[in-house]
């Protein structure tokens, strides 16, 4: 898995972003610069980077847990609420859940920087 030191996040409508995918699975290619992680806003964006979860990727970071089991443990929250905002983290590419032989979950932080590039290009060659 590979771990970025920048999150690249294109800010756009849904209709845009369903626009792309649709180009993308005909075979058009992506930009090298394009974002992989889209939102619709900058509201969505920042409700998942929220410091409560800026702190649990930190935890992952430093106490790599073996298990969501165990993060829930060391993190102090509930399994149901922790599975949720994995699954969060893992749609804008901040996560990625491994599933080991003994079908464990474990989580593994793939962003490990400090830096979000925000992409508005999309908006705007929409809109010109």
């Amino acid at each position: 898995m590979a771990v970025t030191k920048t999150l690249r996040v294109g800010i756009a409508p849904p209709s845009y972003v369903r626009e792309r995918m649709i180009r993308i699975a005909r075979g058009e290619k992506p930009l090298a610069h394009e974002p992989k992680v889209w939102v619709s806003s900058l509201d969505a964006l920042f409700k998942v980077l929220t410091e409560k979860n800026m702190l649990l990727l930190e935890i992952i970071r430093n106490s790599q847990p073996q298990s969501l089991t165990e993060l829930a443990e060391i993190a102090d929250r509930a399994l149901p609420n922790l599975t949720r905002t994995l699954r969060s983290l893992e749609r804008l590419g901040i996560v990625a859940i491994e599933v080991k032989e003994d079908g464990k979950k474990v989580p593994i932080v793939l962003w490990q920087g400090d830096k979000v590039e925000l992409d508005f290009e999309a908006v705007k060659s929409k809109a010109a």
